[in-house]
């Protein structure tokens, strides 16, 4: 089944591209000419987020961080920055993927594929996971780390519940982003994950700098035990 898109770029010509794209795919989709319009558009049908980041007045950093207050849909970055620090910047305000341009329409119907069927079974599945030691990773979007309930962004979900799957089990980057994102394993993923990881910690460590829950095993990789 196709999902909603809500497409947000001041760029209007470059919307237009997309939608037709997307529709011309099966997907429907719903447009916002800034990051204002975007915040007043977002509604429970939405599945997925397509944010530029250089707009006028609020930019797609800041709309993401107001987002974030209420939605944990995924969001996918598009946008003609491509240096690291704008990729990273992006993925600690909240977003799930970034994509640069010019891009390829095959490429970003991929992503949009993946993050939506990442975003269903996420949405939908049964994770319930047996208490063991400080953490439980329930059936929604939150854990519990020594009674204390957490709500995590759906990726960040996902990476925590791969953790518990394989518990003891030391899980490399490539591990963890082909598992996650079910693409292959580039060199751009390693930033992605550290980013998503940091973000994890800071969550659910009571010191992200030594952490106690998921922890790092030099040179390899990150377990939980």
């Amino acid at each position: 089944m196709a999902g909603k898109i809500l497409i947000i770029d001041d760029d209007r010509d470059i919307t237009q591209i997309i939608r037709i794209l997307l529709e011309g795919e099966g997907f429907e989709t719903c447009t916002a000419y800034s990051g204002a319009q975007a915040l007043a558009s977002l509604d429970e049908t939405v599945e997925l987020i397509i944010l530029d980041i250089m707009m006028d007045g609020m930019n797609g950093f800041e709309a993401c961080h107001r987002i974030r207050e209420s939605s944990y849909v995924p969001i996918l970055f598009l946008s003609a920055m491509s240096g690291d620090s704008e990729k990273v910047a992006a993925l600690m305000a909240g977003g799930d993927d970034y994509l640069c341009k010019p891009f390829s329409a095959a490429e970003l119907t991929a992503r949009v594929r993946s993050l939506l069927r990442r975003y269903r079974v996420y949405q939908g599945a049964d994770r319930a996971e047996p208490e063991r030691e400080r953490l439980v990773l329930g059936m929604d979007n939150k854990v519990t780390v020594n009674g204390r309930a957490i709500r995590l962004s759906y990726t960040e979900y996902e990476i925590l519940h791969l953790f518990l799957k394989h518990r003891g089990q030391v899980l490399s980057i490539q591990d963890i982003y082909e598992a996650i994102w079910t693409e292959p394993y580039s060199y751009a993923a390693n930033n992605i994950v550290m980013v998503h990881i940091f973000k994890l910690r800071h969550k659910i460590e009571a010191d992200c700098k030594h952490p106690t829950i998921l922890k790092t095993a030099w040179g390899k990789g990150y377990y939980i035990d």
